[in-house]
């Protein structure tokens, strides 16, 4: 009696019924992983054509930055269009 284990030495039954899979169960290549796009996308970025990275993958860029560059100068003219409004007395 004195030398018998005090804790089980057996593994518990599954919780859920189902095992889990070790990373190393899965083949290497599976079809939801897709095509590795990180090697083209390095040869576009790091091309030294003098463009700066925001404006390296062309006319969607172009579109992109023109139309963050003109929103931001339309809500800076706007800000400054309400704080004069407001900064102003009212008329009675």
């Amino acid at each position: 009696q004195g030398l018998k284990p005090i804790v089980s030495t057996e593994s518990p039954a599954p919780i859920f019924g189902t095992t889990s899979k070790l990373a190393s169960d899965f083949p290497a290549t599976d079809s939801y992983l897709g095509k590795n796009k990180v090697p083209d996308l390095q040869k576009i970025f790091q091309k030294a054509d003098g463009l700066p990275v925001h404006l390296k993958r062309g006319v969607p860029d172009r579109l992109l930055y023109r139309t963050t560059m003109a929103l931001t100068i339309g809500g800076t003219i706007y800000c400054l269009v309400a704080l004069y409004m407001a900064s102003q007395p009212r008329q009675q």
